[in-house]
């Protein structure tokens, strides 16, 4: 008689599936995510930390101590606080020459009107003919920069000899201070346009290209793919990110917003969609590989300093108003609309309502929703991104709405970084920062809201009636690309609050995050939506847009979103925390 073999008990499904978590740290993407992002981020510590611009803490020491000295001296920013304050802001790692040279080998194709060859090469005739036909304009506002500076000064002397005890005086010269602030800027801009230089980004491009091949192919290889197959395919997948970036760059479109994110997908389902991808292309096609690397590194990004600045209203309307908005829709869509699918359902209230694509990755992964139901919530993103980010600043302007109000609201409400940056420095500097600080903290939810999808998932959607939730079941469901961002996130927080506020932002923020782990975020962005669009047929979209369901739902899960989040910033800012409004 054979011998019977025991049943495994619940204790040992647990052991061989903690032992299979072990070697998941070197097979599964979600880890190699982890490993590739903090080994960049690892090497743009080593290359710019010990390298600071020459005199930085003596520089940054005489600087503050004029804009103190001028602080204790009027009721306003004089002229002079605001010269320290443009002299300090140079002293930054980016002007360096070795950061110049890392952020031209980084850098993605650059503007041009007619040509697209412009993009990639200029030659010494060309930029040294755009240099002399915008000098006139040059000449002009630095003119009435120059101008401007003396009617400040002088409106400012005036308000002086009075003591500063005159408010018509006072207010006066803060007009004429803020008017030569403007005429200052668009004197710099104005030279920015007479300081172009010859240029060939194709090399700089094929070099990148290679790097990147080799560094994905490497984490593809151990995880059990061919390596040679891989980096076959991946010369192709990049070379449709740079006619992305090409398309991003064309002066019209630019205007309008439609970046790269948007033309990578529509390049890859122009392929997709007609002659098909080639099979030898398939093994670069890694959208959620490229994409989970770009997030660990934006999680480098969140500091939580930055956050702190802004206080509690920032992180009110971030963190109160986007779970409600989330669930309300994603309430809307089952109870409302009869949504066919929980997967697509959740996938875009999550994209809408906490950051876009970020999210929608995040989100997609724990509720392991199609591919499809995610291509199709991030080309909904991308839409309704590229509208917003032209619209929303516009009418803000148009009505005269408090720019710390209105970066709040669009922090809050569009969906993309990049675009959230976009739309706030179409208004002002204060709007910029307001904006960029929520979508900020906003971001912060995307491990919180993977999480909870993952536990809500495991819970109520997939558990069969009287079957109890382990825990380890939530775990494997659990994206842990998400771990990477919060980690990336708080080492980096702790690096920044050890650093003097000033160093940290001339070295920390100016050079390994804008100047290094930024761009390569971008590039794999770029990578992750080419690879998209290659993966996606029309023909698998078509049934998720029945009835129109899908955009019924993020137009008005959008909607509410847009009304909320404009009353909570209102109260929040100018109610319950005017005081911390007026500093901002």
């Amino acid at each position: 008689m054979a011998e019977t073999k025991p049943q495994p008990t619940s204790d040992d499904i647990v052991v061989d599936q903690a032992k299979g978590d072990i070697s998941d740290l070197w097979k599964k993407e979600d880890y190699w995510a982890i490993w590739l992002g903090f080994l960049i981020l690892a090497v743009g510590l080593l290359i710019f930390l010990p390298r600071p611009p020459a005199k930085m803490d003596e520089q940054f020491a005489k600087y503050n101590a004029a804009m103190k000295e001028e602080a204790a001296k009027a009721p306003f920013k004089t002229v002079a606080w605001h010269e320290a304050s443009m002299a300090k802001k140079k002293i930054r790692v980016s002007n360096e020459g070795y950061a110049k040279n890392i952020k031209n080998f980084l850098a993605a194709p650059d503007r041009w009107k007619a040509n697209p060859v412009d993009s990639l090469y200029r030659s010494k005739e060309a930029a040294d003919a755009m240099n002399a036909k915008a000098l006139p304009g040059f000449e002009k506002t630095k003119a009435a920069a120059g101008a401007a500076l003396a009617s400040a000064k002088a409106a400012e002397k005036d308000a002086a000899d009075a003591g500063f005890k005159d408010n018509d005086r006072n207010e006066k010269a803060k007009e004429s201070i803020a008017g030569w602030l403007k005429a200052d800027q668009a004197a710099s801009k104005a030279k920015a346009k007479t300081a172009n230089k010859p240029y060939n980004r194709i090399p700089y491009l094929i070099g990148i290209s290679i790097i990147l091949a080799v560094l994905f192919g490497i984490g593809s290889s151990i995880m059990g793919n061919s390596f040679t197959a891989f980096v076959k395919g991946f010369f192709f997948v990049f070379f449709l990110a740079v006619l992305a970036y090409m398309a991003e760059m064309q002066e019209t479109i630019r205007y309008y917003g439609f970046g790269f994110p948007l033309w990578a997908i529509v390049f890859g389902m122009l392929i997709s969609n007609t002659i098909g991808t080639p099979k030898w292309i398939k093994p670069a096609v890694q959208t959620e590989y490229y994409i989970k690397t770009g997030l660990v590194l934006l999680g480098a990004e969140v500091l939580f300093g930055k956050i702190l600045d802004i206080g509690i209203p920032g992180i009110f309307v971030a963190w109160v108003v986007t779970p409600i908005v989330l669930i309300c829709t994603y309430w809307f869509g089952q109870r409302v609309l009869n949504f066919p699918s929980k997967t697509l359902n959740i996938t875009i209230s999550a994209d809408m309502s906490v950051c876009g694509v970020s999210a929608a990755i995040a989100t997609a992964s724990a509720c392991r929703a199609k591919k499809e139901e995610l291509t199709l919530a991030i080309g909904l993103s991308m839409v309704f991104t590229a509208i917003m980010m032209v619209a929303m600043p516009a009418f803000i302007k148009a009505v005269g709405m408090n720019h710390v109000l209105g970066g709040a609201w669009m922090g809050g409400t569009i969906d993309s970084t990049g675009a959230v940056a976009a739309a706030g420095a179409f208004l002002s500097d204060r709007a910029l920062y307001v904006a960029a600080t929520v979508k900020m903290i906003q971001n912060i939810l995307i491990g919180i809201i993977a999480f909870g999808v993952a536990v809500y998932w495991c819970a109520r959607v997939e558990c069969a009636p009287g079957q109890q939730v382990r825990w380890m079941e939530i775990w494997y469901r659990f994206p842990k690309f998400v771990l990477g961002f919060i980690a990336a996130s708080i080492i980096f927080s702790l690096i920044d609050g050890a650093m003097a506020k000033d160093a940290a932002a001339a070295v920390l923020d100016q050079g390994v995050l804008r100047g290094f782990s930024r761009l390569l975020r971008e590039w794999f962005f770029a990578l992750a939506f080419t690879s998209i669009g290659l993966a996606t047929n029309f023909r698998e979209l078509a049934k998720y847009f029945k009835g129109g369901k899908p955009l019924i739902l993020y137009v008005c899960g959008q909607s509410f979103n847009l009304i909320l989040t404009l009353l909570v910033a209102y109260i929040m800012f100018f109610i319950v925390f005017p005081e911390i409004t007026s500093r901002i």
